[in-house]
């Protein structure tokens, strides 16, 4: 499959995931109809979203700025790297 290139397309795609993230909160919270549930999965969603802006913009900004990733499983693939590289060496 060949990159999204086309601008309209790529803001089409962020406005359906943000579509898809409300209807799914709307349907839990339906579901639910519980305060407790509803700030939970608030601060879930904001927690995911701040760990999502750390992993690719404060790594790539602040870190590591030589790396560039291209999703999660390339994060954590270069955090293991990382740390077999950092590993004290038993002589």
């Amino acid at each position: 499959m060949a990159d999204l290139k086309s601008p309209m397309l790529i803001y089409l795609k962020g406005v359906l995931f943000v579509l898809l993230g409300i209807f799914a909160a709307a349907i839990v919270l339906a579901k639910t109809s519980d305060w407790q549930i509803a700030v939970l999965l608030a601060l879930a969603i904001w927690s995911f979203c701040r760990a999502y802006y750390f992993a690719f913009y404060v790594i790539e900004h602040y870190v590591d700025p030589g790396y560039k990733f291209a999703g999660l499983g390339d994060f954590a693939g270069y955090l293991w790297s990382k740390r077999l590289r950092n590993r004290p060496k038993w002589r």
